[in-house]
């Protein structure tokens, strides 16, 4: 089955944007909210949680606002996943997006494990979802 692109943007309270990048993008903060743990070789990151690891590639980093990674399982594929920063013009709110696929039987699954792990990012960071 074919994996659909989503996109889910955060409004975030209390945002400092270095903060929130080193949560996204260094492997100690990820360690903090994504998974229990990460490894990271090149461009090679491993994520472990529990029993369970999976190996995801750094496909594109933009410095302090956008980083890029495809699981190992969709190699060759157009599917990723993607954490970006903004900061929006007028309001000069700061909002994380998020892109990621997923099939259409797992979609709201899919976006409920994001909704819950963003949570745990701002219980993490002291941010807020607006």
């Amino acid at each position: 089955m074919k994996k659909i692109k989503f996109t889910i943007e955060y409004p975030l309270n209390k945002a400092s944007e270095s903060i929130l990048w080193g949560a996204i993008a260094e492997p100690l903060g990820l360690t903090e909210w994504f998974s229990d743990g990460v490894t990271v070789d090149g461009d090679e990151y491993t994520f472990s949680w529990d029993q369970h690891e999976q190996t995801a590639h750094l496909k594109q980093i933009r410095q302090g606002k956008l980083i890029r990674f495809q699981w190992e399982e969709d190699k060759d594929t157009d599917v990723y996943f993607q954490m970006e920063i903004i900061m929006h013009d007028i309001t000069e709110e700061v909002a994380l997006i998020i892109t990621d696929f997923a099939e259409p039987t797992e979609m709201d699954d899919v976006i409920m494990l994001w909704n819950k792990q963003i949570e745990n990012l701002c219980r993490k960071t002291g941010m807020e979802i607006k």
